[in-house]
């Protein structure tokens, strides 16, 4: 029995298998991304993969299941487990098939309720024992709530990922905004990343944008934002990690390259 511990990333149109082993100097992170058929449902596509993927292959025995899915912020003072699935429902009312869980934000005092399509549960359960969940975001939001406090400037964050936008800002140990935004344009992002710039009031002369991920028409979409404000940046993960094992994988998003690097 393998004691690595397997994480799936499961995005909402993407699935991919990724392993650490600090004792392989040549190869410490074994990522292989998987072609999902469309038309097939992400659980299908993963009893698919049990059959061909190299990495499942090697017979796991904890597996970390990352998944991307809507998202309902709780503080953590008034999040009660009895009445998490019940909020996340009325939130989201087409929910009725996936499965409602949750994870703690201690270092935002927030619980982050999220849904898991309950098929897919079963098809992990079917070969895992050991199975953790988390969303996909986690270790962005805390890595990036952590970096917030480099300086006196107020920060707009921007991930791009799985043709969707993530927007978040901080304030001390809470989120201050926290939102996503279907959309793989670059002209609809840059609304959507001044429209929440001037909604939060942050300052143009003064605060901070930063954006990361798999970013459309990035040349653009950053000159645009610098000619509202004055300091738009785009995150270079080899550079952010100092050029860590995960940041030089190729195709890895940001989300697993901050969670092999910084932790969930």
């Amino acid at each position: 029995m393998n004691n690595k511990t397997l994480t799936i990333r499961v995005g909402r149109n993407t699935l991919s298998f990724s392993t650490v082993d600090v004792a392989n100097a040549q190869r410490p992170i074994a990522y292989e991304p998987w072609v999902v058929k469309s038309g097939v449902s992400m659980a299908a596509n993963l009893r698919e993969a049990f059959k061909q993927a190299d990495i499942l292959a090697e017979n796991h025995r904890r597996v970390r299941l990352m998944v991307d899915s809507r998202v309902l912020m709780v503080p953590v003072e008034q999040f009660r487990v009895v009445d998490a699935e019940v909020l996340y429902r009325h939130s989201f009312p087409r929910s009725e098939q996936q499965a409602v869980e949750s994870n703690v934000l201690p270092d935002l005092n927030a619980v982050a309720t999220f849904c898991v399509n309950k098929d897919l549960l079963t098809v992990v359960g079917d070969h895992f024992g050991d199975v953790s969940l988390i969303h996909l975001m986690a270790p962005v939001w805390r890595y990036l709530h952590q970096r917030s406090f480099t300086g006196r400037r107020s920060k707009l964050y921007g991930y791009f990922h799985d043709r969707q936008l993530d927007i978040f800002s901080f304030q001390q140990h809470r989120f201050k905004f926290c939102n996503a935004f279907d959309t793989s344009r670059a002209h609809d992002s840059l609304y959507f990343l001044l429209y929440v710039w001037k909604q939060l009031n942050l300052q143009p002369e003064y605060d901070e944008m930063h954006i990361v991920g798999d970013i459309p028409e990035r040349e653009w979409l950053l000159q645009e934002l610098r000619r509202y404000l004055q300091n738009a940046y785009v995150i270079n993960p080899s550079a952010e990690f100092n050029r860590a094992p995960a940041t030089q994988v190729p195709g890895m998003p940001f989300d697993l390259v901050t969670l092999f690097t910084k932790g969930r």
